[in-house]
């Protein structure tokens, strides 16, 4: 019976049916492959975080099984159903799938996950991928989660692949508001987006920390900021990516407010979402732009520095070629005395100079006028 409701669905659970008996390995989606991220955990035992019925904004039972949760759905009128799981077995959401006529396009989507955040209307269901974060205070660095939410006119599926989101104090927040909760599934969708959105705060803050941080770094002159900077960059785009896409989403449910009939109030608290959103978005294109700015006072600081060391060294080098100059100059004066002085130490026996009687003072005369010369011409190119 469940087949006949969805046919379009049945290669689905044929290929995940094959996929446990076949040991060669599948072939890897699109979205995988071009995922720089490392490859998902495998699926869960108990993929259930919690699965509830709830009638004018109150929990009425909490099944135990699937099968007795579309039971409630088919015997309480007026019943919501809210089931939440994390990383199923893609042969769960086939039979989810099923039983709710989602369409096959957004089921492969989350089976496969790796999607980016968008919002796809399939009859009366909307089909909403979110990008969570986090800030890890003690790595420095940003974890990103990925939820898919299956809404339909009264159900709730959602589909986590990562930690993040905590649905668990969403969930708590609307049982602890009935007024709230009894407006529909739409009420679910605005909690869980308003929590989304209130969970990027902490990781604005964290990153303007860091970007503090890096500032100070780059005028003390830290040789280690630079790949920082590339790191936190890399960082700010991920979440750039996760979050600039909300816009678009927040949008296309304003748009139809009117077109389904959705209730003021919640129109008000997704308008509110919005507005916080919109100052995410702003602030994180704010963050890209400021670390491109300081990668540049980054790169200017670091080409003043190797011109200073250049200028050092060309001093360095300057001074000591002068000093070898003024060296040379002396040891060229010093050399001619002891080079005639050599040739006269000689004592041949067929030196005429040495039985001359003024030889020794020609010879002291020929040394003092050889310096002096030498000294004047060094003198007077500047070598002494």
């Amino acid at each position: 019976m469940l087949d006949r409701r969805l046919p379009t669905l049945r290669p689905l659970r044929r290929r995940a049916v094959r996929a446990r008996k076949s040991a060669t390995p599948r072939e890897v989606a699109p979205e995988q492959s071009m995922d720089p991220r490392s490859s998902d955990a495998p699926p869960v035992d108990n993929s259930i975080i919690d699965n509830a019925v709830y009638v004018d904004g109150r929990r009425i039972a909490t099944p135990l099984t699937l099968a007795e949760t579309f039971r409630h759905l088919r015997n309480e009128p007026n019943s919501l159903a809210w089931i939440g799981l994390y990383r199923p077995a893609s042969a769960q959401i086939v039979e989810l799938a099923n039983e709710f006529e989602l369409h096959k396009l957004s089921v492969e989507d989350a089976i496969v996950a790796h999607q980016r955040p968008k919002l796809e209307r399939y009859g009366d269901t909307l089909f909403v991928v979110l990008r969570a974060a986090r800030y890890v205070d003690d790595a420095e660095e940003v974890d990103f989660g990925e939820l898919h939410l299956f809404v339909g006119p009264d159900f709730v599926l959602t589909v986590r692949h990562s930690e993040a989101p905590d649905l668990a104090s969403v969930r708590r927040r609307m049982e602890s508001e009935p007024d709230l909760l009894r407006r529909g599934t739409e009420a679910v969708l605005y909690a869980i987006l308003d929590a989304v959105v209130d969970g990027y705060a902490p990781v604005v803050a964290g990153l303007q920390n860091d970007i503090d941080e890096i500032e100070t770094e780059v005028f003390r002159g830290d040789p280690a900021v630079s790949r920082r900077i590339y790191e936190l960059s890399r960082e700010v785009i991920e979440f750039q990516r996760a979050t600039r896409p909300l816009i678009g989403i927040l949008d296309a449910l304003t748009a139809g407010f009117d077109k389904y009939n959705i209730d003021e109030e919640l129109q008000r608290y997704l308008r509110d979402v919005a507005d916080h959103a919109t100052t995410v978005v702003e602030r994180v294109d704010g963050f890209r732009q400021m670390l491109q700015d300081i990668l540049t006072v980054n790169a200017t600081l670091v080409g003043q520095a190797q011109n200073e060391e250049m200028k050092r060294l060309s001093e360095a080098s300057f001074v000591q070629n002068e000093e070898v100059k003024r060296i040379s100059g002396w040891a060229a004066i010093l050399f001619a005395p002891t080079l005639i002085g050599t040739i006269y130490g000689m004592n041949f026996e067929s030196m005429p100079e040495l039985h001359w009687a003024l030889g020794y003072p020609f010879a002291i005369c020929l040394m003092a006028l050889v310096c002096l010369t030498l000294y004047l011409v060094f003198k007077r190119r500047g070598w002494l």
